[in-house]
């Protein structure tokens, strides 16, 4: 049986970040192939982490900085690593190439954090993104990882074409790799007149998330609620902060829920998803969740963003200012017929652009490929070559330092 190692950034958590959900939806498209699956994290693990033993995944707890990782690699037959976020492969690659150099390396981006930060970064300057934003020292990082590895996992379109053309990453180190929707599971929507109110979600840890519940708080829900007085605005996360728990106030209208143990009925209830979103990357598993269940949403294009086709209607309204934004949640609570009409654009867009059963065989077929042809595919890719020569050797006796740094008796 082949075995996959996943090396984790964090333990997964799919019901506390879309980031958790996707983690797991790779590690059972590998179960699904007949694979062995190890996760591996030096993290800490949470009450929240998804019972991957239930699965049959092993779990392997390892330790930044220290030669008991590549002891413990290798004593195992491994056919292929995935390193989960770039900073993972800065930490353990050179380990995995001195152990194991025959294994495919993956590289799963998630979102493209480069592009998360450049974006935070116009955001709090107050001003257009520029080519510096995206040329930042993350970026130099994160392409270095991306040629680094075999084949890399993107989450998103948009990001796809932005790695080929500002980047310049040729497109056999790449897969375009989303969310997986069963979307021949057909589930029974509660309609329009059986939800009311709005909702919000999103982990609170994650920064754009945080900033849309401020521009709420601050600015769109003031507006909402001068049109819509007796309406509710309930709003759910994982690991919500005390300053993000001080902005519950139910005069207001505005309830800061916390953690949502079902996900699915706190949807269901809600009449509109609100997610006015400033910056970020990637997929946004809140609007994933909300066309799954039925939940016309209101976002911003970067919340939109790689979800739907240039020509092709959103399920909901995208808006980009205050004003516009509570304008669309007004008109999209009030209007059965749009609402009717946002609901099944949701439905046709997870058929067209997140099938399971589309997406899957083509990815695999791509994974599968790039294996098979390993020692062509990684001499094409010099830049690799030489960027595995220079870093991983800056990156192995920087480790090997900090690990002889650790083995030093206290002063």
């Amino acid at each position: 049986m082949p075995l996959l190692v996943i090396i984790g950034y964090v333990w997964p958590e799919p019901k506390s970040s879309a980031a958790g959900y996707r983690m797991l939806s790779l590690i059972e498209l590998y179960l699904a192939q007949g694979w062995q699956v190890i996760f591996a994290s030096a993290a800490e693990k949470t009450d929240h982490r998804a019972d991957l033993q239930r699965l049959g995944v092993q779990e392997q707890q390892i330790v930044l900085n220290d030669d008991s990782f590549d002891l413990w690699l290798s004593t195992l037959s491994v056919q292929a690593v995935m390193f989960d976020r770039f900073m993972i492969e800065e930490q353990f690659g050179w380990r995995v190439e001195l152990n194991c150099p025959d294994a495919l390396r993956i590289l799963d981006m998630e979102d493209m954090h480069s592009l998360r930060h450049a974006r935070h970064q116009a955001f709090k300057a107050d001003r257009p993104l520029n080519t510096a934003d995206l040329n930042s020292d993350i970026a130099v990082r994160e392409i270095a990882a991306i040629y680094r590895c075999d084949i890399t996992l993107v989450i998103s379109q948009h990001e796809m074409q932005l790695l080929q053309q500002h980047f310049s990453v040729p497109s056999a180190l790449l897969c375009y790799c989303p969310f997986f929707i069963d979307s021949d599971n057909e589930q029974t929507l509660l309609g329009y007149d059986q939800r009311q109110h709005f909702v919000a979600i999103g982990n609170f840890r994650h920064a754009p998330n945080w900033q849309a519940v401020l521009w709420l708080k601050q600015t769109i829900w003031p507006l909402i609620r001068q049109q819509l007085p007796q309406s509710h605005l309930y709003i759910y996360g994982a690991y919500p902060p005390p300053k993000a728990t001080a902005l519950h106030n139910a005069k207001e209208g505005f309830y800061v829920k916390g953690w949502a143990e079902d996900v699915a009925d706190v949807m269901q209830q809600a009449k509109v998803c609100l997610a006015p979103l400033a910056f970020g990357a990637g997929l946004k598993g809140k609007l994933l969740d909300a066309m799954q269940f039925g939940t016309p949403s209101v976002t911003t294009d970067i919340g939109a963003e790689g979800m739907t086709f240039a020509d092709e209607a959103w399920g909901g309204i995208i808006a980009n200012d205050s004003a516009a934004i509570a304008t669309a949640a007004v008109t999209l609570y009030q209007d059965q017929q749009l609402w009717l009409t946002a609901q099944q654009q949701g439905t046709r867009i997870l058929q067209q652009k997140f099938s399971a059963a589309k997406l899957q065989p083509v990815i695999w077929q791509q994974i599968q490929q790039t294996s098979a042809n390993l020692a062509q595919h990684r001499a094409n890719n010099f830049t690799g070559i030489m960027l595995q020569h220079h870093a991983y050797r800056s990156t192995k006796f920087m480790g090997q330092w900090i690990e002889a740094k650790n083995r030093l008796p206290p002063q």
